[in-house]
């Protein structure tokens, strides 16, 4: 049984949920962490987890929002996680330094806020992080009992042993499969009790699909690169990973 601890379910990229969600358990995939980093999304991913017995849900506030995100956002979002039944960690949220660095002090405000939040109501996170490493690094050594994922992870092995030693575990998606990524090497490199599978789809879809539209359905390939490269059994792999997403997240 395969678990997909990060993607984003929504009629805003799929035609057809109840196919996706056919195909990605005749995949294999048993356990499905749906991310919502937007307030407008909630309600919509919450009767997802209504509907469907093996969805759960991370609610949080990406960092794209920092500059228009209110305080009533923030108390809806508290309040959704406190009273929402399958509800298993605060996120993504954190830092994106990519397209703009001109609301840095926003996205860290906005960032220092969950992480309270997430300490408040013993949650673990999800952090997202582009571009903007140190500062992320930083702000989490200031929370040192929230513990979670790097979601998406594809950094040095430097920074992955950063993380893996302030008690994160690195979620890793379908980049280390692409040709032209290193992310495979880091993999190899670093215990594999600290990784767990993610998709990130609709984006991100891993080799040999890349370039098509992303599912959990595809966390197998995912899998086997990171037995390929870490010289281990599919099957072996597969329970250590399913034990080190069960360590963080309660399903």
């Amino acid at each position: 049984m395969l678990i997909d601890t990060h993607c984003h379910l929504s009629a805003e990229y799929y035609d057809d949920i109840d196919k996706v969600i056919k195909d990605d358990k005749k995949a294999g995939v048993g356990k499905i962490i749906v991310s919502s980093c937007d307030v407008l999304e909630y309600d919509e991913v919450i009767e997802y987890s209504k509907k469907y017995d093996f969805i759960y849900l991370s609610l949080g506030i990406h960092p794209e929002y920092a500059s228009t995100t209110t305080k009533k956002d923030l108390e809806k979002l508290e309040e959704l996680l406190i009273k929402t039944p399958k509800i298993v960690a605060l996120g993504e949220i954190g830092l994106d330094y990519y397209y703009t660095k001109a609301n840095k002090e926003e996205q860290k405000q906005l960032f220092k806020k969950q992480l309270e939040i997430a300490f408040k109501l013993s949650l673990p996170v999800v952090i997202h992080s582009r571009d903007a490493t140190l500062d992320t690094i930083e702000i989490l050594k200031e929370f040192p009992e929230v513990k979670g994922v790097i979601h998406c992870f594809s950094g040095s092995l430097e920074t992955a042993n950063i993380y893996i030693k302030m008690g994160y575990k690195l979620g890793i998606g379908g980049v280390v499969t692409f040709k032209n990524s290193k992310l495979s090497e880091v993999v190899r490199d670093i215990p594999i009790e600290s990784l767990v599978l993610e998709t990130d789809s609709p984006f991100l879809t891993p080799d040999p699909y890349r370039g098509k539209q992303n599912s959990s359905k595809y966390l197998p390939y995912i899998l086997k690169k990171i037995c390929e490269v870490k010289c281990i059994n599919y099957e072996e792999a597969e329970k250590i990973i399913i034990d080190n997403t069960k360590s963080i997240f309660n399903m």
